[in-house]
Order: structure tokens, then sequence, then C-alpha cells
């Protein structure tokens, strides 16, 4: 599906259709997420505060553990 970017106010966003908003299970006001898919690109995801809690404990160990992550990534 092919969005453009547009002038929302003194913003900059995408107007999702109705469509897409069914698709996610959306309605105006929900949260979503927007996560790195590791093609460059991004996955929209409905808002989940247990998957956010779970990012967050991530985020933390990779940090923690960055030189041992990049090491095993070699």
């Amino acid at each position: 599906m092919k969005l453009e970017i547009k002038k929302i106010g003194n913003s900059t966003g995408l107007i999702l259709p109705r469509n897409a908003l069914a698709h996610l299970g959306l309605k105006l006001g929900d949260v979503v997420f927007a996560v790195p898919d590791g093609d460059g690109g991004l996955r929209l995801t409905p808002y989940d505060p247990e998957f956010e809690a779970s990012m967050r404990l991530v985020d933390g160990i990779m940090d923690e553990y960055k030189d041992t992550l990049k090491e095993l990534a070699k």
C-alpha cells in the first residue's frame, strides 16, 4: 500500500486508509508501535503494554552486552 507523507497542521504525518486501520484493528486515538523490520523499513503494530515492557528490557540488555553481541555477530 502506497502512502503519501502530508503536512497536517504544524506536523507531518501519514494518513492510513480505512482498510489499513481495519487490518490492524485500530480506531481514532489508538497508539501504534513503529518497529524496525531489519530490512530498513518499519512494521506498524497496535500498542501492547507487555510488548513495550519487553522491548525496554531487551534494549537494556543490548546496551549492557553490546560488545559481546558485536563479537557474536561476526
